[in-house]
């Protein structure tokens, strides 16, 4: 094995330490030398514990002393095309937590970047990682489920926002609610599974109904720092709809607190042979077999290692060692980034918008 691939981290909260820390630290090509936080504390004692021995407040200091082959970005939305631009023009590869961007245009200013400097730019998308997408994808491709030409995405909660006060709740800090923090995840697995159609026109609707609730029941709801008398202009919940170039069609419910009965994730897919959803995790298809209809569980065995944000972290390091072609790009960023903004303005304006 050669020299390994020297890391750099900006922003250490919550998704740094329960998602990225440890594969990081666990990988045998990487060496994680730097951290960096504008709660230089936290950083430092993350560092103390784990050995690592840079710390910064500033990320433009870490990029200027310290020759960096990866940078992870794990900071608000706000600073992703910041901290990613810069970290790509100082000669880095760059992996970045979702969403993004909070603009199609910073999203493009990141993926102009990318280009320019010849280096890998991906963006977290984790859920394609899990032993259910990867079967199901799989499974659409041997051309099992036939055409693909509808389906639902989501991710509600029942009384689940996270930081409320805080960043995540800040539309200048996050770019928006539960549709740019939840609906990243589902709507990509959804477009991923049905091919990658490109998307022509969306309509949607966002509501905020419980920016004064305190009630939590969501584990979720811990993470970003709460802020007393905070800001919340964002929405807590968002419905769209999603048509693509080849007739096809998604629709959408993306929530941080709704009256519903339980907190649940899913994605739903029709096809002409079979559909199949993912909820909660738990995979199923339903089609027709020797002439009658047919529920298929599939079951899955082993050890799944890091988890489906480690699994994206070290595929990431595959592609810079030539090991991999990308999964995902910064291309099918921007156009995640153009959906999610288009039904914030398609709410606004009351109508459907053309991309």
């Amino acid at each position: 094995m050669g020299k390994k691939l020297r890391v750099g981290v900006v922003g250490t909260g919550n998704i740094f330490v329960s998602a990225h820390l440890e594969p990081l630290l666990q990988h045998a090509e990487l060496e994680v030398v730097a951290l960096c936080d504008i709660k230089q504390e936290k950083a430092e004692r993350i560092a103390a514990e784990h050995h690592i021995p840079f710390v910064y407040a500033d990320y433009r200091e870490m990029l200027a002393e310290q020759e960096l082959d990866i940078v992870d970005i794990c900071t608000p939305n706000l600073l992703h095309s910041e901290v990613a631009v810069a970290a790509l023009q100082a000669g880095a590869h760059v992996f970045c937590e979702k969403p993004d961007a909070v603009s199609p245009e910073e999203a493009q200013r990141m993926a102009d970047a990318a280009v320019e400097a010849g280096k890998h730019l991906m963006v977290m998308r984790n859920n394609r990682f899990s032993p259910q997408a990867q079967f199901l994808k799989r499974y659409i491709e041997e051309g099992h489920a036939g055409e693909i030409y509808t389906g639902r995405c989501g991710w509600l909660r029942r009384r689940g926002i996270p930081g409320k006060g805080g960043w995540f709740t800040t539309k200048e800090l996050s770019g928006g609610g539960p549709l740019i923090d939840l609906g990243v995840h589902f709507i990509d697995l959804a477009i991923w599974l049905m091919g990658n159609p490109r998307p022509v026109a969306v309509s949607g609707a966002t509501y905020t109904k419980f920016a004064n609730n305190e009630l939590t029941d969501s584990i979720h709801s811990s993470f970003g720092e709460k802020q007393e008398n905070g800001t919340f202009d964002v929405e807590d919940l968002a419905t769209g709809f999603i048509r693509f170039d080849n007739g096809a069609t998604l629709q959408l419910e993306f929530s941080w607190a709704s009256n519903v009965g339980e907190e649940m994730n899913f994605v739903e897919l029709r096809g002409t042979k079979a559909g199949a959803s993912i909820k909660k995790g738990e995979l199923g298809v339903f089609t027709e077999t020797a002439g009658q209809l047919t529920d298929l569980v599939p079951v899955f065995k082993g050890n799944q290692g890091h988890g489906n944000h480690g699994k994206h972290l070290y595929h990431f390091v595959d592609c810079i060692q030539g090991r991999a072609t990308p999964i995902n790009t910064p291309a099918q960023g921007v156009d995640m980034i153009k959906i999610l903004s288009a039904i914030y303005e398609s709410a606004a304006a009351g109508k459907e918008i053309r991309l």
